[in-house]
């Protein structure tokens, strides 16, 4: 068995997605797994990287990567990051738990990609895609989304889901890591009544008793497909002829 990261990124610790991250806490404890679990928000997770994090003053000119690398090599990353870093060096199977807010990832999420994929550490410039450093390791996101399924979809007028989570995506193909295809849930909010809202909860109550089974069958799931490093020329463009997998990086 293996080592299981949980995080989930909502305010309300009676939220749906921090009741979701639970239920995959205890499917993969009940698999046999470890589990490691960061609620951002109940930790108080500072989203923004600053040079305060590193003991400079605001006065120079701030490089977020520099000033990773070079912590990350004395061994003084700020400690919050550093204990988020060890989850992540720990772990071989990650889940990210959050709803979709403003068409995106809460800040909290992207923040913690800001501080915690440390440059140096869990990525360099050789080591990145391909040869990245956490090849051994598989992500899933695990989303709400406010609106309908057909809203969220490539014709939808919320605009396609799948392009909105691939940046979150293509961050952990980055590191090298496996991206399982999300598992999603629509129409998650505050003002559903009567009907709908007996109709929502049952719904959420199926998708967390059935939390179980995605832990089970983590290594059938299917997985969001990218180009590979080959596929690219000296200049980093799409080589003529290779079929595209998204329309964030396509034949022009």
């Amino acid at each position: 068995m293996g080592t299981v990261l949980v995080v989930s990124g909502h305010p309300s610790e009676r939220s749906f997605t921090n009741a979701w991250a639970e239920a995959s806490c205890e499917a993969a404890r009940m698999a046999g797994h470890e589990v490691l679990r960061s609620d951002l928000c109940a930790m108080g997770f500072d989203a923004v990287e600053r040079a305060a994090h590193y003991g400079a003053s605001g006065g120079g000119v701030f490089d977020p990567l520099k000033a990773q690398e070079a912590a990350g090599q004395a061994g003084e990353l700020p400690l919050d990051v550093a204990g988020e870093v060890a989850k992540v060096q720990a772990a071989d199977r990650i889940i990210l738990h959050f709803p979709i807010w403003w068409f995106a990832p809460p800040a909290v999420i992207k923040g913690w990609c800001d501080r915690v994929l440390v440059q140096g550490v869990l990525h360099a410039v050789d080591q990145r895609f391909d040869a990245g450093m956490c090849r051994d390791t598989s992500v899933l996101f695990c989303v709400s989304t406010g609106a309908s399924e057909a809203e969220c979809g490539p014709d939808g007028k919320e605009g396609d889901l799948a392009l909105q989570l691939w940046p979150l995506a293509q961050t952990f193909r980055y590191l090298g890591m496996r991206v399982l295809a999300p598992k999603t849930v629509h129409g998650v909010h505050g003002y559903h009544e009567g009907d709908a809202e007996t109709a929502l909860r049952a719904k959420l109550g199926q998708l967390i008793a059935a939390q179980t089974d995605v832990i089970a069958a983590w290594d059938t799931q299917p997985q969001i497909t990218f180009n590979s490093d080959g596929d690219f020329d000296d200049a980093g463009r799409l080589k003529p002829g290779v079929p595209s997998y998204s329309a964030f990086v396509r034949h022009p």
